[in-house]
């Protein structure tokens, strides 16, 4: 929900509040995302959807819009800690291509960290990580931040 609400309304609902408005989303018509399985095991989640979906977007210095176009926005990847390394942030980003096509997305767009130098702790990596990204097929498009690219796939139309 971080990106969906305006800091005082995520905060007003912090804990409990948020839970039950992700809850929501969940059991509604316009699923939040999608998640990956091992076996039938959930491993790891990706937060999918259209930009205009998430207000904080547009105060952040890193996620600007690139351009004009309509995208859709990757902004929360979460693999259980037994999992991470394998693979499976790869397979949500391929996913969550599918899931936004499948929905009439042209363009899908994430906004991972890049580490400057040597491995990250997991903890700040929440956004993705470029590696990631590269192997799901997405490109870089711009960079407003050092360590901060912004990647876009495209996933309908011409571009598919």
């Amino acid at each position: 929900m971080h990106f969906r609400l305006l800091k005082p309304e995520y905060e007003r609902r912090k804990g409990e509040g948020n839970r039950l408005a992700l809850q929501r989303l969940v059991a509604s018509d316009d699923p939040p995302g999608v998640l990956a399985y091992r076996g039938r095991t959930p491993v790891g989640w990706c937060s999918v959807a259209p930009r205009a979906s998430y207000p904080r977007l547009a105060r952040s210095r890193a996620m600007r819009p690139v351009d004009d176009r309509p995208v859709w926005s990757v902004v929360c990847l979460f693999v259980a800690r037994e999992h991470r390394r394998q693979g499976v942030s790869v397979a949500l980003l391929r996913g969550a291509a599918e899931f936004a096509a499948g929905r009439g997305a042209e363009v899908l767009e994430g906004y991972p960290v890049e580490p400057r130098s040597g491995a990250m702790p997991d903890i700040f990596a929440w956004t993705g990580t470029a590696a990631a990204f590269h192997a799901a097929g997405f490109a870089e498009v711009a960079r407003a931040l050092p360590g901060r690219p912004v990647m876009r796939r495209e996933v309908g139309g011409a571009g598919r």
